[in-house]
Protein backbone atom coordinates (compact mmCIF):
# COMPACT_ATOMS: atom_id res chain seq x y z
CA UNK A 1 0.00 0.00 0.00
CA UNK A 2 0.89 3.25 -0.73
CA UNK A 3 0.08 6.48 0.98
CA UNK A 4 -0.40 9.88 0.21
CA UNK A 5 0.94 11.96 3.05
CA UNK A 6 2.97 11.72 6.23
CA UNK A 7 0.46 13.62 9.47
CA UNK A 8 3.08 14.14 12.24
CA UNK A 9 0.59 15.51 15.66
CA UNK A 10 2.65 16.57 18.31
CA UNK A 11 2.23 17.70 21.81
CA UNK A 12 5.32 19.89 22.47
CA UNK A 13 5.56 20.87 25.84
CA UNK A 14 7.82 22.55 28.51
CA UNK A 15 8.15 25.71 26.06
CA UNK A 16 9.05 29.45 26.68
CA UNK A 17 5.84 31.42 27.41
CA UNK A 18 7.46 34.52 25.86
CA UNK A 19 8.26 32.52 22.50
CA UNK A 20 4.72 31.08 22.55
CA UNK A 21 2.66 34.03 23.12
CA UNK A 22 5.21 36.25 20.41
CA UNK A 23 2.83 36.25 16.81
CA UNK A 24 5.76 37.29 14.63
CA UNK A 25 8.02 34.23 16.35
CA UNK A 26 5.62 31.67 16.05
CA UNK A 27 5.13 32.63 12.63
CA UNK A 28 8.34 33.49 11.51
CA UNK A 29 9.35 29.64 13.22
CA UNK A 30 6.77 27.79 11.53
CA UNK A 31 7.68 29.11 8.02
CA UNK A 32 11.24 28.46 8.68
CA UNK A 33 10.09 25.11 9.62
CA UNK A 34 8.58 24.72 6.62
CA UNK A 35 11.52 25.58 4.97
CA UNK A 36 13.55 23.65 6.74
CA UNK A 37 11.86 20.70 5.47
CA UNK A 38 12.00 22.01 1.77
CA UNK A 39 8.52 22.80 1.50
CA UNK A 40 7.29 25.50 -0.85
CA UNK A 41 5.18 28.05 1.29
CA UNK A 42 1.86 29.00 -0.28
CA UNK A 43 0.01 30.76 2.43
CA UNK A 44 0.75 32.08 5.84
CA UNK A 45 -2.07 33.05 8.25
CA UNK A 46 -1.50 33.47 12.14
CA UNK A 47 -3.75 35.19 14.77
CA UNK A 48 -3.56 35.79 18.03
CA UNK A 49 -5.86 35.39 21.16
CA UNK A 50 -6.00 37.72 23.90
CA UNK A 51 -5.06 37.55 26.72
CA UNK A 52 -2.58 35.01 25.50
CA UNK A 53 -2.41 32.33 22.51
CA UNK A 54 -2.06 31.88 18.89
CA UNK A 55 -3.27 29.85 16.15
CA UNK A 56 -1.87 29.28 12.91
CA UNK A 57 -1.20 27.63 9.76
CA UNK A 58 1.32 27.40 7.30
CA UNK A 59 -0.25 26.42 4.01
CA UNK A 60 2.71 24.24 1.46
CA UNK A 61 2.70 22.85 -1.69
CA UNK A 62 2.77 19.60 0.09
CA UNK A 63 -0.41 20.13 2.36
CA UNK A 64 0.20 22.32 5.63
CA UNK A 65 1.68 22.97 9.37
CA UNK A 66 -0.57 24.26 12.15
CA UNK A 67 0.24 25.20 15.72
CA UNK A 68 -2.30 26.33 18.25
CA UNK A 69 -0.41 27.02 21.41
CA UNK A 70 -1.55 28.10 25.28
CA UNK A 71 1.58 29.94 26.83
CA UNK A 72 0.38 29.88 30.06
CA UNK A 73 0.71 26.17 30.46
CA UNK A 74 3.51 26.20 28.09
CA UNK A 75 2.53 24.16 25.72
CA UNK A 76 1.44 23.84 22.05
CA UNK A 77 -0.09 21.20 19.83
CA UNK A 78 1.40 20.99 16.74
CA UNK A 79 0.25 19.49 13.72
CA UNK A 80 2.87 18.43 9.68
CA UNK A 81 1.08 17.31 7.23
CA UNK A 82 3.03 16.47 4.26
CA UNK A 83 2.39 15.06 0.94
CA UNK A 84 4.66 13.26 -1.45
CA UNK A 85 8.28 12.08 -0.98
CA UNK A 86 10.87 15.43 -0.81
CA UNK A 87 9.82 16.79 2.43
CA UNK A 88 10.06 14.62 5.73
CA UNK A 89 7.76 16.46 8.37
CA UNK A 90 10.04 14.91 11.15
CA UNK A 91 12.45 17.85 9.96
CA UNK A 92 9.90 20.34 10.48
CA UNK A 93 9.20 19.24 13.56
CA UNK A 94 12.22 18.71 14.88
CA UNK A 95 13.15 22.61 14.24
CA UNK A 96 9.74 23.54 15.92
CA UNK A 97 10.66 21.58 19.29
CA UNK A 98 14.20 23.01 19.01
CA UNK A 99 13.06 26.67 18.29
CA UNK A 100 10.36 26.51 21.29
CA UNK A 101 12.94 25.54 23.72
CA UNK A 102 10.68 21.97 24.46
CA UNK A 103 11.68 20.07 27.34
CA UNK A 104 9.13 17.44 26.40
CA UNK A 105 7.32 16.24 23.23
CA UNK A 106 5.15 13.35 22.56
CA UNK A 107 4.46 12.62 19.03
CA UNK A 108 2.94 10.07 16.23
CA UNK A 109 2.82 9.75 12.71
CA UNK A 110 0.17 9.22 10.29
CA UNK A 111 -0.10 7.83 7.57
CA UNK A 112 -2.90 9.86 5.16
CA UNK A 113 -4.50 8.36 2.06
CA UNK A 114 -3.69 4.87 2.05
CA UNK A 115 -4.37 3.24 -1.14
CA UNK A 116 -4.02 0.04 -2.42
CA UNK A 117 -5.46 -1.67 -5.84
CA UNK A 118 -8.31 -3.61 -4.44
CA UNK A 119 -9.35 -0.13 -2.23
CA UNK A 120 -9.16 2.11 -5.33
CA UNK A 121 -11.44 -0.24 -7.91
CA UNK A 122 -14.13 -0.58 -5.01
CA UNK A 123 -14.48 3.73 -4.94
CA UNK A 124 -14.64 4.29 -8.58
CA UNK A 125 -17.28 1.44 -8.80
CA UNK A 126 -18.91 2.56 -5.58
Amino acid sequence: MNALGRHVLAEVYGCEFSILNDLKTVERIMVEAALEAGAEVREVAFHKFSPQGISGVVVISESHLAIHTWPELNYAAVDVFTCGDTVNPWVACEYIFDQFNAKNVTATEMKRGMFSAANTAQQVAG
